[in-house]
C-alpha cells in the first residue's frame, strides 16, 4: 500500500497485528523461556516493574486468585529468581522482589528475542523497516496511553 492509497480500516490493522504477535509467539518460543512457563514469566515482568508488591496486588495483576500466584511464586523462589521479605509494617504481609538472578534471566531472554527478532528484519527492505519502527512506535505510544487510561479509571470507581 502506498502514502497516497485509502487508510486501512482498523479491523484490517488488527487481524494483521494479531496475526504478527502469534507469529512473534512462535518466534519467541525458540528463544526458551525455560525454566519458567508463561505464567511464571508474566510474574517476573510485573515484579520487575512493581518491586515489593504483596501477593494480593500480584493476583490482581494476574488476574489470578492469590492461592495459585503464591503457588507460581513458590516455584519462582526456588529457581532463585523471586524472593520474598517480611514487611516492616504487617508481619503477615510478605513483599515480592525480583533477585538479580531474575533480571538476569529476564535480560538475556530479551536478547535471544531480540536475535530471533533481527534475523527476520533482515529478510525485510529498509523502508519497510523503517516503517515497521514507526508504525510500532505509534502503536506503543496508544497501547501506552490505553493502558494508562484503564489504570486511571480503576482508581476512578
Amino acid at each position: 500500500m502506498n502514502a497516497s492509497g485509502p487508510r486501512p480500516h482498523t479491523s484490517e490493522v488488527a487481524r494483521v497485528a494479531a496475526e504478527a504477535a502469534e507469529l512473534l509467539e512462535v518466534l519467541w518460543g525458540r528463544a526458551s523461556t525455560a525454566p519458567v512457563s508463561v505464567s511464571q514469566l508474566r510474574v517476573l515482568f510485573i515484579l520487575e516493574h512493581n518491586d515489593g508488591i504483596n501477593l494480593r496486588t500480584l493476583a490482581d495483576a494476574l488476574g489470578a486468585s492469590p492461592p495459585s500466584t503464591s503457588r507460581l511464586c513458590d516455584r519462582l523462589e526456588a529457581v532463585g529468581f523471586v524472593e520474598r521479605a517480611a514487611s516492616t509494617v504487617s508481619r503477615r504481609e510478605l513483599h515480592l522482589r525480583l533477585t538479580g538472578r531474575g533480571a538476569s534471566f529476564l535480560r538475556d531472554l530479551r536478547v535471544r528475542r531480540e536475535q530471533e527478532l533481527e534475523v527476520v528484519l533482515a529478510r525485510m527492505p529498509g523502508s519497510r523497516r523503517t516503517a515497521l519502527l514507526q508504525g510500532l512506535e505509534a502503536f506503543c505510544a496508544a497501547a501506552s496511553s490505553r493502558i494508562g487510561s484503564d489504570e486511571e479509571d480503576a482508581r476512578l470507581a
